[in-house]
């Protein structure tokens, strides 16, 4: 298999959105580091009693609450409640310690990521490692975070569009806005505080709680930034780390824009090489006769003018349809005749998984995600530079951009019209190094078709981080583990007896597109509310 370059390089739109906030940002100066203080007074380590789950399943786990200080700088102040779950190392006489699970997001729950994650490990992991996982603050059980409500949410991304009209942009600042001052409102008293510095101190004084020296960790997606996060603040109480599907940190922090554009770009990269696949494949894929671009396009103004009322009553929209697609295609190949199906079934006006709206589970994450990204990125406050950057993102991704980019606040990508008119103070957020000098190696795994988190990203992490090993899967969709064999060999091998994959490592096995299966595919159907390890195949 031929190696990729390590020197992957972002197109020349995002490079020059970089360049842009990287004047920018000397214009107006740099982040200002936090000033040096006294060490404040160390926090109580929670005390965690351990018994059945509220809703017991019978798989093995029990839960406990880890309280915590609701603001680090004040660590014997006001306190909230974190929802923690652990499944006991089946072979206890050979237990080699904990390993968290860390879901992507942000906005899904830990809680549910370890429970139903866990058959999907291998017997070394289950029998070595106590398998723990934690709603994080502001998530599900620790507090959910509501800015807007069900209703608020289901109007704004049901008028959406996916093919905006013009003024577009400036409805979705004032959405911002809106969403912004509802955050401070009712929210307001967890808001500042739920950035991923103080996710990185929760989760080490949950280290302490359970009495371990040294944590092992995986996290996907968002997953991996708290993990970044946590090694740089914390790097000898490393064993092991893998980051999958991991965030360059500093662009992430503190070029957001930059970091926006890179995901447009994959993002519809992604989506492209799927179309191109069924053009080539017009049989197998079902969709477009031979000229499925133009008719996506086609579709998506047909929905706009006409939409499919959804089994729920609410319409499917082409904004509807560029959302589930933003999310389904993280499924890579295996996803793609599926896709095609569904996509011929809008056509026919035939309800599918595609044309799904958001639901109130939807808005649970949604709102989540777009909170603790305000507070962890710092976005340029000006009202022009917003406009100017984000059309140019929307304009480099021309199949899914415009309505995710002049959407309503949702996910990642859209963030900016929200962030750039955040009125909260940032205390929680993590400025930086991130090189966690003096940590264990941590295996960083980067998707060279990645459609959420940018191969790009995953090498410069495992360039930033003083000991970063990157194991590249060359492949469509999100995260690598459990999508390739080859992968998760590598993986388990590492979490369970600390062996490091070779420099340069590159695993090229992933599945060709097969028939459509919805009980064999992962993706197909599952929307952004839930995150699970799935089955190796």
């Amino acid at each position: 298999m031929r190696k990729r370059s390590a020197d992957h390089r972002r197109g020349p739109v995002v490079w020059g959105i970089s360049l842009v906030l990287t004047a920018v940002t000397t214009l107006l100066g740099s982040t200002p580091a936090t000033a040096a203080a006294a060490a404040p007074a160390a926090p109580p380590v929670p005390v965690l009693s351990w018994g059945p789950c509220a809703d017991d399943r019978g798989d093995g786990f029990e839960c406990a609450t880890a309280r915590v200080p609701l603001d680090h700088r004040d660590p014997t102040g006001r306190t909230l409640d974190l929802a923690v779950t652990r499944r006991p190392a089946a072979d206890r006489a050979h237990r080699t310690g904990v390993l968290v699970l860390h879901p992507g997001g942000p906005g899904n729950s830990g809680v549910d990521f370890a429970r139903n994650s866990y058959a999907a490990l291998p017997a070394a992991l289950r029998n070595g490692f106590d398998v723990v996982g934690y709603d994080m603050r502001g998530v599900a059980r620790s507090g959910q975070v509501e800015c807007w409500n069900d209703a608020e949410y289901a109007a704004a991304v049901d008028a959406a569009r996916g093919v905006p009209a013009p003024g577009a942009l400036e409805e979705a600042v004032r959405q911002g806005r809106a969403f912004a001052a509802a955050c401070r409102e009712r929210a307001g008293e967890l808001v500042p505080f739920i950035g991923t510095g103080s996710n990185a101190k929760d989760l080490d004084l949950l280290r302490r709680a359970l009495g371990e020296e040294q944590l092992s960790f995986y996290g996907r997606s968002f997953g991996a930034y708290v993990g970044t996060v946590y090694a740089a603040q914390f790097p000898r109480r490393v064993r092991a780390m893998v980051l999958d599907g991991a965030y360059d940190p500093r662009t992430y922090a503190d070029l957001p824009y930059a970091y926006d554009a890179g995901q447009y770009v994959a993002l519809d990269a992604a989506f492209g090489r799927f179309l191109d696949w069924c053009a080539r494949n017009a049989g197998a894929c079902g969709f477009g006769d031979g000229r499925p671009r133009q008719a996506f396009e086609a579709l998506k103004r047909t929905l706009d003018a006409d939409p499919v009322i959804a089994p729920n009553g609410r319409p499917a929209t082409g904004y509807t349809l560029a959302y589930r697609l933003m999310f389904n295609i993280n499924a890579g190949r295996a996803v793609w005749p599926a896709f095609g199906e569904a996509l011929r079934a809008a056509q026919e006006r035939r309800y599918s998984f595609l044309l799904s709206p958001p639901s109130p589970g939807s808005f649970d994450f949604l709102n989540v995600n777009l909170a603790v990204e305000c507070a962890d990125r710092v976005y340029p406050t000006s009202p022009s530079l917003l406009r100017a950057l984000v059309t140019a993102e929307v304009s480099a991704a021309p199949l899914l951009g415009p309505a995710i980019g002049f959407g309503p606040p949702t996910y990642d990508h859209n963030h900016a019209p929200t962030c750039a008119q955040w009125p909260a103070e940032r205390p929680s957020r993590y400025a930086g190094p991130y090189r966690a000098a003096g940590s264990a190696p941590i295996l960083v795994l980067g998707t060279t078709g990645d459609p959420d988190t940018p191969y790009q990203d995953a090498v410069a992490l495992a360039r930033t981080l003083d000991n970063g090993h990157l194991v590249t899967f060359a492949g469509e969709g999100h995260t690598a583990y459990h999508r390739s064999a080859c992968v998760s060999a590598l993986v388990d091998d590492y979490l369970a007896t600390l062996a490091l994959p070779g420099r340069g490592t590159v695993c090229a096995d992933e599945e060709p597109p097969a028939a459509p299966d919805r009980h064999r595919v992962p993706g197909v159907g599952v929307d952004e509310t839930q995150d699970a390890i799935p089955a190796l195949r």
